[in-house]
């Protein structure tokens, strides 16, 4: 099975270049972040034709995610629980819930589209609506995973952070000054990993951004920022045979400013193959 992540940075603006990458790679399943419209928006039709079905979670202009599968996808959940909302000005518990979190179940493989929140400034309330995120989302795993230790679990999606500083190419990040470098930011991916996800593209594809800011030639320059992921669980890990961060598709008229991250896996069952065959 084949599954990318992309954030399209609108998908209506996009959605001739998104379908015609998922031909082209033979993509199994998308699952893309900020489309930027609400469901009865989006653009089926030309997925369809490609053979794909569409499970999309937009609440406004904003935001957005949405997962394009040619295999069928079971059990679709559009937040995950104790997922924080964000109002700004808002004090409590109960804010309204961003379309930011959705998952499906596909082939057995429970895969989430997650479009984390920018931050904005280390003193912005969205900063730490972004490290409550991270944490309920930590947290989620942490139960998920303790009920089913064999469950192949993928976080997928922009973390909006980079985790290293070789992820960091972009000389307007600064760590202490900017987001997506901060301490906090940092520690709240390494807890991920921490608590069993593997990062299972940067083993095999060592080097590579996933973002180019539009601004100041950022991509003719290579300064960018890895902050685009497939974090796996061990069943998840264990079945990857290949990944790829497609850097061509920054390329060409009106690109977004990510690019899709790939990753194939095998799910076959060898448990049986040192078996004796038994003939009739």
């Amino acid at each position: 099975m084949r599954i990318a992540t992309w954030n399209v940075n609108s998908v209506r603006a996009r959605v001739d270049r998104v379908v015609g990458f998922l031909e082209r790679a033979d993509v199994d399943v998308l699952l893309m972040q900020e489309i930027k419209c609400k469901p009865m928006q989006f653009p089926y039709e030309a997925f369809e034709r490609a053979g794909y079905t569409v499970e999309a979670h937009g609440l406004n202009q904003w935001n957005g995610v949405a997962i394009a599968s040619r295999l069928p996808m079971e059990d679709v959940e559009y937040s995950f629980p104790g997922m924080p909302g964000f109002q700004k000005g808002y004090e409590g518990d109960d804010a309204p819930l961003e379309a930011r979190a959705i998952s499906a179940l596909v082939e057995g493989v429970r895969l989430w589209s997650l479009y984390v929140p920018n931050g904005r400034g280390l003193e912005d309330p969205h900063y730490a609506y972004k490290l409550r995120f991270l944490e309920a989302l930590r947290r989620y795993v942490e139960d998920a995973l303790a009920a089913d230790p064999q469950l192949p679990l993928a976080l997928t999606g922009d973390f909006n952070i980079a985790p290293t500083p070789e992820d960091v190419g972009d000389p307007s990040i600064v760590e202490g000054v900017t987001t997506h470098v901060s301490p906090a930011e940092r520690a709240a991916f390494q807890a991920f990993l921490d608590g069993g996800l593997r990062d299972v593209v940067r083993p095999l594809v060592p080097s590579g951004y996933t973002f180019w800011d539009y601004k100041q030639l950022r991509f003719p320059r290579d300064e960018g920022l890895r902050i685009d992921f497939v974090l796996g669980s061990r069943a998840f890990a264990d079945a990857v045979e290949g990944a790829s961060i497609e850097r061509d598709e920054r390329k060409g008229e009106h690109p977004s400013d990510h690019v899709p991250v790939m990753v194939d896996l095998d799910l076959s069952d060898d448990e049986d193959d040192d078996l004796p065959m038994i003939f009739g």
